[in-house]
């Protein structure tokens, strides 16, 4: 009886562990604007459910994680790196770890990050589900396109491979 009731204790030990993401916070994680966008994100981003984070204006989808958000970044400077436009909200691709990408806000005063596990969902599904949020901080500049095409038309990038996120 005494080994079931520790092996409970263990199994609730390794389950708390299990749905807390250790993150740490934005330099301004507590920007006003930061907490109107946190309590909107979300319960799901695709097929993931949100996961408790440790770290203020943070959030976290998937068990192994596959979605990682943050807000309260310094604004981007402008980039050569690709930006792509996802329901009105401007995002600058980094591809640097790829196949994760890490999706951060251009024009938008915080600044806000996704970090996805493109082989488990697309950049683009994530965008799409984080922007409704994401439009609650203020847009400040937009994104320039080097022709004409209309970026809200562009995808962003999916990459293949397989791994957990960092």
């Amino acid at each position: 009886m005494l080994g079931a009731v520790a092996l409970i204790g263990l199994l609730a030990t390794f389950s708390g562990c299990a749905s807390t993401v250790a993150l740490k916070p934005a330099t301004n994680a507590n920007a006003p604007e930061c907490a109107d966008v946190t309590v909107r994100l979300p319960a799901a981003v695709g097929e993931f459910t949100g996961r408790t984070t440790d770290a203020q204006a943070t959030a976290a989808w998937g068990a192994p994680t596959i979605v990682v958000f943050t807000c309260g970044l310094k604004p981007p400077a402008p980039t050569t790196l690709q930006c792509v436009t996802i329901n009105s909200v401007d995002w600058i691709v980094d591809e640097q770890d790829s196949p994760y990408l890490r999706l951060t806000t251009y024009g938008r005063t915080p600044a806000a990050q996704a970090y996805v596990d493109t082989t488990k969902l697309s950049a683009d599904a994530a965008l799409q589900a984080l922007a409704p949020a994401v439009q609650m901080l203020p847009k400040t500049s937009a994104c320039s396109a080097p022709d004409t095409a209309s970026s809200d038309d562009e995808d962003a990038p999916t990459t293949g491979g397989s791994g957990d996120l960092p």
